[in-house]
């Protein structure tokens, strides 16, 4: 059973294919270049989206260049170290006491210690 696809999502351009398309392709006919890259934020009517398996057997016309830009893994998302920065400050701020709470004018504000129904909290005036 095939799954309906997101309405964000687009295909690939090569005719026949049904897969989710992961790059575009782009010429640049004055410099006989062709470029290969990220999915495009918006569909160009001179860019060819394609699919993982056609960006792979993706090829020029004789003659022209091939620039197959491919992201780096490290700007892929945090790393490790960046995961337990994150962490560690979560879990510190989550230790401390605030049972003395006080605002800028120095006035002590009480812990917010309410009952709670569901996602709803009642708030003191």
């Amino acid at each position: 059973m095939t799954r309906p696809l997101p309405r964000a999502a687009r295909l690939c351009s090569r005719v026949g294919c049904r897969h989710l398309a992961t790059q575009t392709l782009t010429y640049i006919y004055a410099d006989s270049t062709a470029v290969l890259g990220p999915l495009a934020t918006f569909s160009e009517p001179h860019a060819y989206d394609l699919c993982d398996q056609h960006s792979l057997r993706m090829s020029a016309p004789v003659g022209w260049t091939v620039i197959k830009h491919e992201p780096e893994a490290a700007a892929a998302g945090p790393s490790d170290d960046d995961l337990m920065a994150i962490a560690d400050a979560i879990r510190e701020a989550g230790s401390r006491e605030s049972a003395s709470t006080q605002d800028l004018t120095g006035i002590e504000i009480p812990p917010l210690e309410l009952g709670r129904r569901g996602h709803l909290r009642a708030i003191p005036n």
